[in-house]
Order: structure tokens, then C-alpha cells, then sequence
């Protein structure tokens, strides 16, 4: 559960910085106790002590810092920790459920995700424990994205902007966003999900840049210092005459993409629709705008860039029109990012940043991430509900191994290689636009074959219609495009793995387990 370190021997708060002046697979980790993390005590249990808490100064004494811009927790939730600092306190939470208390908080909005809004709203008037649980805004965005019919207009929260589409004769402004306030209602659950929301990130989380940094390297270089090793590299200075550098900020944009939809999560949305809701957004995983056909859709945005002289030899190019999904642009505001994942299909990438900025967290391909739980067959994976999460939970944990997560803070002007196989994780620092595209080199080509041809490829492979026949044309246009590329490398690779597992000529005379000599000539 939440609560603060040292169990109960100090006081640790969470300051709103600059207060007075304003600004289906993933989990939530119950990793929390009252041993270890620097969240909780009496937090908000009345209005008069949150403003006594905002009058003591900008600083945190231990622990986290709020956004500039964040709102007060909408109902006065608080960590269940802070129940045991409050004697004779019964938590409101299990009064109001009734029968239903026995079930986890989780459990709970699982329940009330089979509702529909109306129902929600005739839940919410039970009582004070169910009009908390009916209002928790992920409810409302799901019902909202599940039911979308025309252009999404956030309306400044999803409950909100749910009324305002399917009911368009009542006044949405009238809608109270911050709502009652509960007392003595305590959920770790219900806390977390506001609390990184609006968390900004530690600095500690920010210090590691252990990647290598080039400028100015040679193709040769990079292919055998990194792309053949399969090791991660900056690059700088490779994007430098790219139009898109200069032009591409919000207004030029929105002008040149007009009346466009861009792929945003199970949506689509005009670019000027998704600013303002990127604006207004306060949520634990905002929506990204990750669009694959950006380059057909606005032509002169594909027009605007170009591939770094380091991947520029792709594969997956002799498919033509038939070739998986390959380049996104990338939107999104500060806090939005991806959740580890491992790229599709066994390709290299590379992710190129144009406005913004971006923390990286990268490890090999045999090291999982600590709280990242890939299914046996690699078809789904389990992670923490939101990026701030896993930073909370388990961030602090890659410390003490031996073997760290690669890091770096990738900024405009910037080029990240990621190669085939590694995990990452990418957050927004800031609001951020992005290239990104997938490739495949002779260096990869074995990889991405030996991937396609899996058992269970067909719910493996991603970005293509035909997820079947993908191997068989692939290999048969390698073939016809480059003949005895395949055979050619298949040796050379053979070559490699009977040198790796030659012994050398000092594990030849010596037993490198009892430390002496052995005579095998």
C-alpha cells in the first residue's frame, strides 16, 4: 500500500510546485508498502490542510513533486496507508460498496466497465463510495474511444466529453470536473492512478546517459561498431538539413494537414483536435498520435525529411505496397510516451526527434525489464499500467545490476538507434514530434526470416494484412532482387557460430576448471 518511508517516523509531502502561480494487458503494480515509498501520510484529508500544505514552500522535503498544472485529487481519495495515520477513521470505500467490498478496487471498475454512461450515472447516486468508483475518468475515456461516431472533442474531461456527444441538448460546462469531495475515503488504486497522472519526473530518473554518442561517423563505422553488434548509438548532426527541423511546429502543421485524420490510439483525429486535447488532457496515459500513412495522407510531410545515410539499405523494400508498416510520425504531450515493447516483426529501428524531447530506457534482448512480464510465445506482455508507474515501482531496482538499462535523453536534432531485439521504454519530457521508422539491413535479414517463420507467426507478425504468406514472399523477393544474398549470409553466420564455439589455443592445453594443464594433442 502507499504510504511513507521510514513507516511512520517522518513526515514526507507532496508539494504542487509554483502552486500559486499555476501550471488490456498492462497491470497495476501493488508493489507499494508501508516500508517503502515516500507518498503518503495524512494527505488532503481536508481542504484546510491541503492549503496549509500549499503555503509551506515549493520545495520537497523527500519523495515527489507535483506538476505546476496538476488539480487537486478530484474526490479526496487518499492512500490507504494514510488510514492507519488516522485512529477511529473507517474507510468510506467499504461502507458505501456494501457486499461488493470484498472486491478489489481493480475488480470493482472491471465490474462497472460492463456499464453503459447512463448506468454510470444511476450508480453514482447510491452512494458516496459508488460516485467516486462511477466517476473514475479511465471509465469514461474507455466508453468515450468504444463508442466514438464522428470527430473526438475533448471537452476538458471524458465524462464531459461523453455528454457532450451523446447528449448535445445539456450543457456540459455545467458539469463540476473536480466533483464532491470524499472524507475518509482510502484506495492505493484510485490514489496512484491521479497521483502519476500528475508526477513530474524525479530528477534521478533523468541523471543516467550511459549511451554511446557519435557525430560524423562513417557508414562503415556504424555498421561495425553498432549495427553489427547490435548496440544502441545516438547519433547527432545526421538529420541537420532537414526542412522538417525548421518548419515543423504546431501552426505549420495543423495548416499543411488541414482536414487530415491521423491515427490517434483506437481513434482518428484531425491534428488541431488533438492539440487541444493534448492541451487540456491530465491523464495517467495520454492519448499518442502514432500514424503510420502520414506520408500518403500529407504528402509533403514525407517530402520534409529524410533517411539518415546509415539506414538507408531496407530490406522489406522489395515488397512494395505489400511491405508491413514501417515509419510513424510521432506526437504527443509531455507524459505520453510507449511502454517497453520489443520492435515488430525483429527489426532495427531508428527515431528521430524534431521538436521535444525524450527519455530512453533501453536493455538487451536477454535482459526482461524488472515488472515486464512477456507472455512464453512473445504474443503479449504485461507491464504497469503507466510509464510514471514503472519509474515509481521499479526504476530503482536496475541500481544494484550488474548489468544497467541503457539511458539517454534524446533531443531535437537527434538520432536514436535501437536495434533489433532490445526492450525500450520512451517518455515525453516535453510535447514532442517524431520520424520513426523500421528496417531491415543484411546485418538483420537472418533475424527478421528466422522471426517470420515462427509456428506462430500469423499473431506475431504486425503491420501487414497477409500475417501468413509474409515469409514465403519475402524470401521469394529476396531471392529474385538479390539472388544468394540468403546463402551468403546463412554461411557467414555459420562461420561465426563454429568460431565462437572453437576453443582457443589456451582452453586447449588448460582445464579452466581445476586450474591445470590437459594434454589433448
Amino acid at each position: 500500500m502507499l504510504s511513507c518511508k521510514a513507516l511512520l517516523s517522518r513526515r514526507t509531502k507532496i508539494i504542487r510546485k509554483n502552486k500559486k502561480k499555476k501550471s488490456k494487458n498492462n497491470k497495476r503494480s501493488n508493489s507499494f508498502s508501508t516500508k517503502q515509498n515516500p507518498i503518503s501520510e495524512k494527505y488532503q484529508q481536508e481542504e484546510d490542510i491541503e492549503e496549509e500544505e500549499e503555503e509551506d514552500g515549493d520545495d520537497v522535503e523527500e519523495g515527489f513533486n507535483l506538476k505546476a498544472s496538476a488539480p487537486s485529487q478530484s474526490h479526496g481519495v487518499q492512500p490507504l496507508g494514510n488510514l492507519y495515520l488516522s485512529p477511529g477513521s473507517v474507510n468510506s470505500r467499504n461502507t458505501g460498496l456494501g457486499n461488493l467490498q470484498t472486491l478489489t478496487d481493480e475488480l470493482v471498475l472491471e465490474v462497472l466497465g460492463f456499464l453503459g454512461g447512463a448506468h454510470l450515472g444511476f450508480l453514482a447516486s447510491v452512494s458516496k463510495s459508488f460516485y467516486v468508483f462511477a466517476n473514475h475518468e479511465p471509465l469514461w475515456r474507455n466508453l468515450v474511444l468504444d463508442n466514438l461516431e464522428g470527430r473526438l472533442l475533448y471537452n476538458g474531461s471524458w465524462k464531459s466529453t461523453y455528454i457532450a456527444a451523446h447528449y448535445p441538448s445539456f450543457d456540459a460546462s455545467n458539469i463540476c470536473v473536480s466533483g464532491l469531495r470524499v472524507r475518509d475515503f482510502y484506495s492505493d488504486y484510485l490514489f496512484q492512478s491521479w497521483l502519476c497522472a500528475n508526477l513530474e519526473m524525479k530528477p534521478e530518473w533523468l541523471q543516467r546517459d550511459n549511451i554511446i554518442r557519435r557525430r560524423g561517423i562513417s557508414v562503415e563505422e556504424f555498421i561495425s561498431d553498432f549495427e553489427e553488434p547490435n548496440k544502441p548509438v545516438l547519433l547527432e548532426g545526421c538529420m541537420d538539413n532537414w526542412v522538417a527541423l525548421e518548419k515543423w511546429d504546431r501552426d505549420y502543421l495543423v495548416q499543411v494537414c488541414g482536414d487530415v485524420q491521423f491515427s490517434v490510439g483506437p481513434v482518428e483525429m484531425k491534428l488541431g483536435e488533438y492539440f487541444r486535447y493534448a492541451d487540456q488532457a491530465r491523464e495517467e496515459r495520454p492519448l499518442y498520435l502514432f500514424d503510420p500513412k502520414f506520408g500518403e495522407k500529407v504528402a509533403i510531410l514525407g517530402s520534409e525529411y529524410e533517411v539518415p545515410v546509415y539506414f538507408r539499405e531496407d530490406l522489406f523494400g522489395v515488397l512494395g505496397s505489400e511491405r508491413p508498416d514501417y515509419r510513424w510520425i510521432i506526437i504527443g504531450p509531455a507524459g505520453s510516451g510507449s511502454s517497453f515493447h520489443i520492435d515488430p516483426n525483429s527489426t532495427s529501428a531508428w527515431n528521430a526527434v524534431i521538436k521535444g524531447s525524450k527519455k530512453w530506457v533501453l536493455f538487451p534482448p536477454d535482459v526482461v525489464p524488472p515488472g515486464v512480464h512477456p507472455s512464453p510465445d512473445g504474443a503479449e506482455v504485461a507491464c504497469p499500467v503507466s510509464i510514471i508507474e514503472w519509474f515509481m515501482n521499479f526504476y530503482g531496482a536496475t541500481k544494484t545490476w550488474k548489468r544497467k538499462p541503457i539511458e539517454c535523453i534524446c533531443k531535437a536534432g537527434e538520432v536514436i538507434f535501437v536495434p533489433q531485439g532490445w526492450w525500450h521504454l520512451v517518455i515525453n519530457l516535453e510535447e514532442s514530434v517524431a520520424i520513426t521508422q523500421n528496417y531491415v539491413s543484411r546485418r538483420n535479414l537472418l533475424n527478421v526470416m528466422d522471426f517470420l517463420k515462427r509456428p506462430n507467426a500469423s499473431t506475431l507478425v504486425s503491420g501487414t494484412r497477409d500475417r501468413v504468406n509474409l515469409y514465403d514472399k519475402f524470401k521469394s523477393a529476396i531471392v529474385a532482387s538479390f539472388p544468394g544474398t540468403i546463402d551468403h549470409l546463412t554461411q557467414k553466420a555459420e562461420e561465426k557460430k563454429a568460431q565462437q564455439k572453437k576453443p582457443s589455443f589456451w582452453d586447449s592445453v588448460t582445464d579452466s576448471k581445476a586450474g591445470a594443464f590437459k594434454f589433448s594433442f
